[in-house]
């Protein structure tokens, strides 16, 4: 394809522009993911949820990406009928889901309100409330993860072929500012009346996220139509589901991907459980917790981008994969048996987690060709799934079996201390296996030459 004419993302303004707009959709995505973490032990006071209905509570948002597959078919109807139609549909799962999750936490459900007496004639074990809010996390699970392969299309749309590895790790760290207000504020919110505010909070910003694509999608269709109009078209491979085989068979996305599911796995459960681990190992409060944990997406708002500027411009990206992954086994570590500052080692994991988030995403667009983009991201997302349905599940099952002689007169009276060392052991192998994965890429890459050690900017 030859470009003749200069099109919107030519416009270094327009770009960054579409950037600050996309990425404000995936804070929102993450201040809602992450909204319950600091309020598990509310959670247990108010609604009487166990760690395990927790954990199989948070674990909800990967059921549909796992037992689905919906990021993998999300990311192939994204590849077969374009951005603007999937990230609308996938997006509204997201609003609607956030809102039935807040519906199940209130006051007005629980005591009576409407669907209560309906969820109380089945499934007796569980209360109404954690039915409704497993159903709402899972529909926003169905949206999410779709809509992070939608947002990451869209930027290397605008950005391929210039400061991509830059904007990526842009698109991250605004993202995770999400994540770091909903480790901020979410525990002093909930200390005021009502408690489920956060979660109330969390339902609208995704409504106003939904109104912000919608906003997007008239640069897109603006986009297409230069890009048709200014373009000599050559015709182009289309996608067609047999590509999944085609991307599958490479060994390079293979060991990317696993690299993808045993980080992410030994991260995002971890921070479901941070704030409850620090309040029962150190004693903090609530708050202080929240706070202490938002030093990880802090880091990795100031890191995800610096370090995707260097791999544009220097490369090394399967090498800062591996020290990446390093730095995580370290952290788990330290957490398990040292009562070292969490301080020190919540910064690390937020170094930790700018490194290989920077260089994962970018490596991706040089591995597979662009008319697979969308179904590969989605396949990855789908994988990386299984580890944030399975080990949140884990981790609270582990919790539970790890102490056995807390009652829930204990917690109703404030008086139980939960041990974290034997869920954070299994963290630790997490990282390990991350290494292992991030080693084998790197050598593939000398043998496949896809370039992931190379600078990602193209010389003009």
């Amino acid at each position: 394809m030859e470009k003749l004419n200069k099109t919107l993302r030519d416009s270094n303004v327009m770009r960054w522009i579409i950037l600050f707009s996309v990425s404000f959709v995936m804070a929102v995505n993450y201040f809602f993911y992450d909204v319950l973490s600091p309020l598990q032990s509310h959670l247990r006071e108010y609604l009487g949820f166990s760690n395990a209905e927790y954990g199989f509570l948070v674990g909800a948002y990967s059921i549909p990406n796992v037992f689905l597959l919906m990021a993998i078919i999300g990311g192939i109807i994204l590849d077969k009928i374009g951005i603007r139609i999937t990230g609308f549909m996938f997006i509204a799962f997201m609003a609607v889901g956030s809102i039935l999750t807040a519906y199940g936490a209130s006051d007005y459900f629980n005591n009576g309100g409407i669907g209560y007496n309906f969820l109380s004639l089945f499934l007796t074990k569980y209360s109404p409330s954690l039915k409704l809010m497993v159903f709402g996390y899972f529909l926003f699970g169905l949206g999410a993860e779709t809509s992070i392969v939608v947002i990451t299309k869209i930027v290397v749309k605008w950005f391929k072929g210039k400061e991509l590895a830059f904007a990526l790790g842009l698109n991250l760290a605004i993202a995770r500012i999400g994540t770091m207000m909903a480790f901020l504020f979410s525990g002093s919110l909930a200390q005021q009346s009502p408690w489920f505010k956060p979660i109330m909070l969390g339902a609208g910003l995704l409504t106003i996220g939904l109104l912000s694509f919608l906003i997007y999608t008239l640069f897109d269709i603006k986009l297409d139509k230069q890009i048709k109009e200014n373009t000599i078209t050559v015709p182009e491979e289309k996608f067609n589901i047999a590509d999944i085989g085609k991307i599958i068979s490479i060994p390079s996305f293979i060991y990317i991907t696993l690299l993808c599911i045993t980080f992410y796995s030994a991260v995002f459960p971890f921070l479901k459980y941070a704030p409850d681990m620090l309040q029962n190992k150190f004693g903090f409060s609530g708050e202080l917790s929240g706070m202490i944990v938002a030093i990880l997406p802090f880091g990795t708002i100031i890191f995800t981008p610096l370090f995707g500027l260097f791999t544009d411009y220097k490369g090394k990206s399967a090498s800062v994969m591996i020290f990446g992954s390093i730095l995580l086994v370290a952290v788990h570590l330290t957490f398990t048996f040292t009562s070292i500052t969490p301080l020190i080692p919540m910064f690390v994991l937020g170094i930790a987690f700018s490194l290989v988030p920077a260089a994962m995403w970018p490596s991706v667009a040089k591995i597979v060709e662009n008319n697979r983009i969308g179904t590969a991201y989605g396949i990855m997302f789908s994988i990386q799934n299984i580890g944030l349905w399975i080990f949140p599940l884990l981790i609270g099952k582990i919790l539970d079996l790890s102490n056995p002689g807390i009652t829930q007169e204990m917690v109703n009276a404030k008086e139980a201390v939960f041990n974290y060392s034997n869920s954070m052991i299994m963290l630790s192998f997490l990282g390990i296996l991350g290494i292992v994965f991030a080693i084998l890429l790197k050598r593939e890459d000398k043998v496949s030459g896809f370039g992931l050690e190379l600078p990602n900017r193209q010389k003009n």
